[in-house]
């Protein structure tokens, strides 16, 4: 009888333990970096490429934001509206060069690093040569930049001093999420860190269910091996 009581008392306890594991919402990976907006319509779209290989136009307007994000589909958006006027309005048209409104916006405090607090926002209008890229934009109006070996850039005027695009240790900051209200959506796919989970991060993976499958299985075997043993 205390055999049997055993067997059923470890099959309950493992049952809850992996209950509440089940229960236990998936942790997401989540990145800080600078990421590449490209005005149009009056709002904010994830640029499809990099700076360093789009060639904006006259009249066109790049955007900089700095967050941690799990990818570009909860990228937050800059803070200030893409407005090429109220950026370039004064600068006047000039032959062989080309106007692009640089918005750079340095995030909040909590996605900054540790030990550093974010720049106030601004905004800059480059005057640069007709086949120019938003690199050579931006490169006008925010030095220093830093760049890493596979040339992403890390920092825009000297912000943040270290790292770049470094996974941090939660899923979201709550600086995205204040920002989301006056944030348009970004239409293009994961850049970096998706999930791909499908579920929206939510519930136990494939690998929690299998391993509740075999733990129950042995408490059963042993559940089985007590009742042989009474009989």
């Amino acid at each position: 009888m205390l055999r049997r009581s055993t067997a059923w008392l470890s099959l309950l306890g493992l049952g809850a333990l992996l209950a509440g594991l089940a229960a236990a919402p998936a942790q997401a990976a989540g990145y800080r970096y600078w990421s590449f907006w490209q005005g149009e319509g009056g709002a904010w779209h994830y640029a499809t490429e990099g700076p360093a290989t789009a060639r904006p136009a006259d009249g066109a307007v790049d955007g900089y934001r700095f967050s941690v994000s799990e990818d570009s589909g909860d990228a937050a958006t800059p803070r200030e509206a893409p407005d090429f006027e109220a950026v370039c309005g004064t600068t006047p048209a000039a032959a062989g060069t080309k106007r692009v409104a640089v918005v750079i916006d340095p995030g909040t405090p909590e996605d900054a690093p540790s030990g550093q607090r974010p720049p106030a926002r601004r905004s800059a209008c480059a005057q640069v040569g007709t086949d120019a890229t938003s690199a050579e934009a931006l490169a006008q109006v925010a030095k220093p930049l830093r760049y890493d070996g596979s040339a992403l850039l890390c920092a825009i005027g000297g912000y943040p001093r270290t790292g770049c695009g470094e996974q941090v240790d939660s899923s979201r900051t709550a600086g995205a999420d204040a920002d989301s209200a006056e944030a348009s959506a970004p239409e293009s796919g994961p850049a970096s860190g998706g999930t791909g989970s499908g579920d929206g991060g939510q519930g136990p993976s494939l690998g929690v269910w299998a391993g509740m499958a075999a733990v129950l299985g042995l408490g059963a075997a042993a559940l089985w091996r007590a009742r042989r043993r009474r009989g």
